[in-house]
């Protein structure tokens, strides 16, 4: 399966909730409406909490990859202001 292309990313392994949150949609604000977000984050809460906070912000997740360090990456496109 090809990689999903992304305008900007942003690495929240190192926050914990709501952080995490918090530091994806202030990263994500500064895109334009139809880029990609690219978010690398830790097992657990993150990956249960931030993809639906984004879909709850009325933003679209493409794609949850695990990756082989046990990290997640998560795509969002940006769909609304």
């Amino acid at each position: 399966m090809a990689e999903i292309e992304y305008d900007e990313f942003v690495d929240i392994t190192d926050k914990v909730c709501p952080l995490t949150f918090v530091k994806a949609k202030v990263t994500l604000d500064e895109l334009d409406v139809g880029q990609i977000l690219a978010v690398r984050m830790n097992d657990g809460e993150p990956v249960q909490n931030v993809p639906r906070s984004m879909k709850d912000d009325g933003q679209q997740v493409l794609k949850l990859q695990k990756n082989d360090d046990g990290t997640y990456t998560m795509y969002v496109k940006k769909l609304e202001e």
